[in-house]
């Protein structure tokens, strides 16, 4: 067997890469969650002991972390001084959690998927589905963490005026579903930016429900319900806008549930179905985006898909075509791509 030593070398090149990167992965959220990046954000140059002062934490540790992070690039280090720093770019995707590059909370929810491994490990043999709810908790706050900044800088400034009529209906006061809200940070920022309107946040994962209620209130937003229900059988009728965000293709049967929304939308109504980014062939999708997406619905939107009644296991890269075809088979005629952002499709779909 003859080994091309150049080829050889390129992928170890990759793997080493990859490899380096999932370490550091973990040690990016250990960061977020004791606070090192939001102490370093704005502080200029600082020593491991510097930084360990202002975060309570152990100099040893935080010395090894920051030569970790230096080495990918994530900090930036002074050779001639023996300090580092966070830079306002770096600052901006790793300690401002209103930035809309924040990334955290996508590290956080790689913590929940390995510590899934096991159950995962045995679906791959079974071929039966892991459920939303059973992985670790870190996966619904993270997932909120991760999606939230897109929706604060996108959702009302761009996305909602994208589709014909329903800015205004807003502003006058219309009656909106969210389904699949999880922890409902889109059903928050809508409600705080269209107060005569009526919110309602549907999902089926209980706690997720009881923690949109509880985040909720403490804002004091009026205008806002959550309640727990499946996408297939969540209450009430005659809503004007309905919207889908980055959930549908976590459903078992999501032609059921758009059937569902049919039955449930006003004839004049809208859906706003917010999808993962994707072409519609595989390889249109072999980008770093795609990769990203790849990941996650091998580990959690497959799964949870095929946890459930029907299973049909959309994916997360389902693309266009495949969405334009499945609103049509729940009795939707038309269909448009309203805009887009390197990370998500907007689809206008009406009756």
């Amino acid at each position: 067997m003859a080994i091309d030593q150049q080829k050889l070398e390129r992928f170890l090149g990759i793997a080493v890469n990859d490899l380096g990167a999932a370490i550091s992965a973990l040690l990016l959220h250990i960061g977020d969650k004791l606070g090192l990046y939001k102490a370093m954000a704005d502080a200029g140059p600082l020593t491991p002991k510097q930084l360990a002062q202002k975060t309570g934490t152990a100099e040893r540790y935080v010395r090894e972390w920051l030569a970790n992070q230096a080495a990918g690039g994530y900090v930036t280090y002074d050779a001639g001084q023996g300090t580092f720093t966070l830079s306002e770019e770096q600052a901006f995707c790793l300690a401002n959690e209103e930035s809309p590059a924040f990334l955290p909370g996508g590290f956080e929810t790689l913590t929940a998927v390995f510590a899934s491994e096991p159950k995962l490990t045995a679906a791959f043999r079974s071929g039966e589905g892991v459920g939303w709810h059973e992985h670790d908790p870190r996966l619904f706050s993270g997932t909120e963490r991760f999606f939230r900044p897109g929706y604060n800088a996108h959702l009302v400034s761009s996305w909602i005026p994208a589709l014909d009529g329903v800015e205004d209906k807003l502003r006058r006061g219309a009656k909106v579903a969210d389904v699949g809200c999880g922890y409902g940070a889109s059903t928050r920022v809508m409600a705080s930016a269209f107060p005569n309107s009526k919110f309602f946040g549907f999902d089926y994962h209980g706690p997720s429900i009881e923690h949109a209620r509880r985040i909720a209130a403490e804002a004091r937003l009026s205008g806002i319900t959550f309640e727990p229900a499946g996408a297939k059988d969540f209450p009430g009728g005659d809503y004007d806008f309905v919207t889908f965000f980055d959930c549908l293709h976590d459903m078992g049967d999501p032609v059921g549930a758009a059937r569902h929304v049919r039955q449930a939308l006003k004839g004049d109504g809208t859906v706003m179905l917010v999808e993962p980014f994707a072409g519609n062939c595989l390889e249109d999708n072999l980008t770093p985006v795609g990769r990203v997406y790849y990941g996650f619905s091998t580990s959690v939107c497959t799964p949870a898909s095929l946890s459930q009644e029907v299973g049909l296991a959309l994916g997360a890269q389902a693309g266009e075509a495949r969405l334009r075809d499945l609103m049509k088979e729940a009795g939707f005629t038309r269909f448009r791509r309203a805009t887009a952002t390197p990370f998500n499709l907007v689809l206008e779909v009406r009756p």
